[in-house]
């Protein structure tokens, strides 16, 4: 067994190592870190945070909060209510939102 000092190579890769294993469990902690927080606002009304329920509104799936009774939508789900022969007047609002969104994103 040898009790010289180890060279600058070896002590380069050791740091080297223990500087990339603890990169991994920093990425990894931050992964775990979003999906709780993720998990706790999954289905949850951002006005005040009651469970949203899914219902079907011609034909698409939107989620409606019981408390605030506020609706909330996915892009998707705005592009199927647009694609409506009848628009009336929630079609008519819809359409005028899903433009303003659109132009936003730089979508025409």
């Amino acid at each position: 067994m040898s009790t010289d000092k180890p060279s600058r190579n070896e002590d380069e890769y050791f740091a080297r190592e223990e500087a990339e294993r603890l990169a991994k469990l920093r990425a990894k902690g931050r992964a775990e870190q979003t999906a709780a927080e993720r998990k706790l606002h999954f289905m949850k009304c951002p006005k005040d945070g009651a469970d949203l329920h899914t219902e079907v509104f011609h034909g698409v799936h939107i989620d409606r909060c019981p408390e605030c009774q506020g609706i909330w939508l996915d892009g998707e789900e705005v592009a199927l209510l647009m694609k409506e022969d009848n628009p009336g007047v929630l079609g008519r609002v819809m359409g005028d939102l899903w433009s303003t969104l659109r132009k936003g994103r730089g979508k025409s």
